[in-house]
């Protein structure tokens, strides 16, 4: 897919709608020097083109119990095709796994996990994660802190 043709004037919305979603249309339009009707016209345009993917709140682990975070590197035993969808599958069934990305290299996926302590990581990881049959191997590292959690893109200078 092209990347879409964003002009200064998107680039500063789509900054804005990044570092403070939660504002009503007149605070964004006056933020990025636009009427309301003007400002508006154009979000509801980068989100019909799909480059404003969604909203959310951005939720904090520990206040909801869940202050253990790992990256665990995943080998799958076969690479066919049947044997990847399946654990797409899984992946996607298991609430603990936060992101899962495929990756080139030594490991096949990048599993960043959230759970509440290790007794919970070990449930997840001997029940779940190394129950399947289609798992060789796995590495797991464990978040001692988060240096930098921005989770925006980086966007072109407007």
């Amino acid at each position: 897919m092209p990347a879409a043709d964003l002009d200064r004037t998107d680039l500063l919305l789509l900054a804005e709608l990044q570092r403070t979603g939660r504002q009503t249309n007149a605070e964004l339009a006056e933020r990025v020097h636009l009427s309301a009707s003007a400002c508006l016209r154009r979000v509801q345009r980068l989100e019909r083109e799909g480059v404003i993917a969604g909203y959310r709140a951005e939720l904090d682990g520990d206040r909801l119990g869940l202050g253990l975070q790992a990256f665990v590197r995943v080998q799958l035993a076969r690479h066919d095709a049947e044997s990847v969808a399946a654990f797409a599958t899984r992946v996607n069934d298991w609430p603990e796994v936060i992101a899962c990305h495929a990756l080139t290299g030594d490991m096949d996926y990048l599993l960043h996990v959230a759970v509440s302590d290790l007794e919970h990581f070990s449930r997840f990881l001997l029940d779940k994660l190394l129950a399947d049959a289609r798992v060789a191997d796995v590495n797991s590292s464990f978040v001692l802190r988060t240096v930098k959690a921005f989770r925006g893109l980086p966007l072109p200078e407007a």
